[in-house]
């Protein structure tokens, strides 16, 4: 199942999720900062999904109440509720 999101208050403006077993098979970032949300996504490819919410959920970006990592955990949390 590949999920598709805009996350809210960050700089990326799109993250596309593959998710097959419970497990992140692929994730795509459009915008904020490259570098870290390629490292991001190849981290957490592999991991199951419940533990990459667990990791990256509450985690904030400087003064914003939320983080690209934080944003990428809603998604992850609304993929697994329409699966």
């Amino acid at each position: 199942m590949t999920y598709s999101y805009r996350p809210k208050g960050v700089c990326s403006q799109k993250m596309d999720v593959e998710i097959q077993d419970g497990i992140i098979r692929s994730v795509r970032i459009q915008g904020g900062c490259s570098g870290n949300l390629q490292g991001i996504s190849r981290l957490v490819e592999g991991m199951p999904v419940e533990e990459a919410i667990r990791r990256m959920e509450g985690i904030r970006c400087g003064f914003k109440e939320t983080s690209c990592p934080d944003q990428l955990s809603i998604a992850l949390r609304q993929a697994l509720q329409q699966a």
